[in-house]
């Protein structure tokens, strides 16, 4: 997928298919149109992932309507094994690499064997020592997001990652309120996980629109990750608070502009820009009649465009000297 100097574009189906196969396969061809790197699902076994009475967040209550348990959401949200094997599939033919984030052990095993280029480790795992070891000794590349977290808890969880064969970690700065307020998103914090853990960083928005993934791209994200939907108004926990695929194809398009304008960060004259010096510049030129032996003063010299003749850098060496032959006004000296 995409190489190193490019800035990693995940979109973020999550169980935004409603535990629909089909609905997953358009999520699937929706990311790859828009021109993302990824499309992530998740996989897990409710019973598993939650208790009988583990309630819901407030933004679920919210946004499903209902007065089911966690559980029973779940429960009709998750696809099936083979429905993933035909996930990954359908994404290679596609042309767009293929992620799932596990949930439980069972879910991580059952991934190991898709081989993907990352394991995607979601926030509210970050404090889950079995899940995390469990991860890092099937050594694949980790991108691990830190919502809820302070600095004590990541670097908990980098240790055990590491400790455990991780061969590389990537940290996405995070919240996970859903959406995130604007106060809240805290994007500068993004660059104290790389200075302080000497990691590449990248973001995992939650806010609504896309300025927010847009603004972390010229902040120097690496990884990007943003949750998308078929349809806002379609019932379910995730769907209000993604995406739909205009607005995930103009994300993707304002990031790769940024990511085209950073450059290399070394100060030079650009090609685009050389054809314009001529025309932008000054040179030094007559502001009077001159004639011939009479000596070039600040009376009677001026700069103005166009910049084809001597540069006013060198005002101080002409002033003083002698003029060569008659000048007009407005002649290049």
């Amino acid at each position: 997928m995409a190489d190193k100097k490019t800035i990693i574009i995940i979109a973020e189906a999550g169980v935004n298919h409603n535990g629909d196969l089909e609905l997953a396969k358009k999520l699937a061809e929706q990311a790859c149109k828009a021109g993302a790197d990824y499309v992530k699902f998740q996989t897990f076994i409710p019973q598993d992932l939650v208790t009988a009475a583990a309630p819901k967040a407030d933004y679920q209550k919210k946004e499903t309507k209902g007065t089911s348990s966690q559980l029973e959401m779940l429960q009709k949200l998750a696809l099936p094994e083979d429905a993933f094997w035909e996930l990954n599939e359908y994404c290679r033919q596609l042309g767009i690499g293929f992620l799932s984030t596990p949930f439980d052990f069972k879910s991580i095993q059952f991934l190991s064997s898709f081989h993907m280029d990352y394991w995607k480790i979601p926030s509210g795992e970050i404090t889950n020592l079995p899940y995390l070891e469990n991860i890092a000794r099937i050594p694949q590349k980790v991108i691990l997001s830190t919502g809820m977290s302070e600095i004590a808890e990541i670097k908990a969880a980098v240790d055990i990652l590491e400790q455990n064969g991780a061969p590389e970690i990537i940290l996405l700065h995070c919240n996970t309120e859903y959406p995130t307020p604007f106060s809240d998103v805290n994007l500068l914090a993004m660059k104290q996980l790389g200075n302080m853990f000497q990691k590449t960083v990248g973001y995992s928005d939650h806010s609504t629109g896309i300025e927010i993934p847009i603004a972390a791209a010229a902040l120097g994200a690496r990884v990007i990750e943003k949750h998308f939907t078929l349809d806002k108004s379609m019932d379910g926990p995730d769907h209000r608070a993604s995406l739909e695929p205009d607005e995930l194809t103009a994300m993707v398009r304002a990031v790769r502009n940024v990511e085209t304008a950073l450059g290399d960060g070394m100060k030079k004259r650009t090609p685009s820009e050389q054809r314009n010096i001529n025309i932008a510049r000054k040179s030094i030129v007559a502001s009077a009649d001159i004639k011939k032996g009479e000596l070039f003063t600040e009376h009677n010299l001026t700069v103005k465009r166009p910049g084809t003749g001597i540069s006013p850098m060198q005002w101080h060496q002409v002033l003083g000297t002698k003029a060569q032959r008659d000048y007009a006004p407005d002649e290049l000296i």
